[in-house]
């Protein structure tokens, strides 16, 4: 796992750089303070899923299985509203604001970026989603933990990338 988050890590830090690089560049609107708003709940929603995580481990490790399912099913839970509020944000930034991946070199490092990570998200979702199938199937025990927090690993990545996202798309590029 830590040799995929570094892989993933020099990815995102290549788009990172080009969204950085290309900030200000497009000769034509809209641009990121015409149409980006904070999106503070989607943001909570997903920085508060690494502490349900985190909560879910240690209970697996404990062999109680049904707290670690609850605390599980709320970072699935939380994970999910971030995604949904994302593709609302892609709606509105597509249909009201007409901002596209071809619209102009924003809405390109723009859709890159924040895409990589929604694809990220979305990955990391359908491991939330095993997950809690196994778990509600009985098939999950504490034998299974260490897999689990491996997987925990991946989903704190996914947050931590959010951090840097964020701020650079959203704060710094706006």
């Amino acid at each position: 796992m830590y040799s995929l988050i570094f892989a993933e890590s020099a990815i995102f830090t290549i788009f990172v750089v080009a969204y950085v690089y290309y900030t200000g560049k497009s000769l034509t609107g809209p641009y990121p303070k015409d149409v980006l708003e904070l999106p503070i709940f989607a943001s909570l929603c997903l920085l508060s899923s690494s502490a349900t995580i985190h909560f879910a481990i240690p209970a697996l490790h404990k062999g109680d299985t049904r707290v670690f399912g609850m605390w599980w099913f709320a970072t699935l839970a939380l994970g999910t509203i971030f995604l949904v509020n994302t593709g609302l944000e892609w709606h509105h930034l597509i249909y009201e604001k007409g901002l596209t991946i071809s619209t102009n070199l924003f809405g390109t490092t723009y859709y890159s970026l924040v895409g990589l990570h929604a694809f990220h998200v979305t990955l990391g979702l359908m491991g939330l989603a095993l997950g809690m199938i196994f778990t509600l199937l009985g098939k999950l025990q504490q034998a299974h933990a260490a897999r689990a927090h491996v997987f925990a690993l991946y989903w704190h990545f996914v947050d931590a990338v959010w951090v840097v996202v964020f701020t650079v798309v959203y704060i710094i590029g706006r």
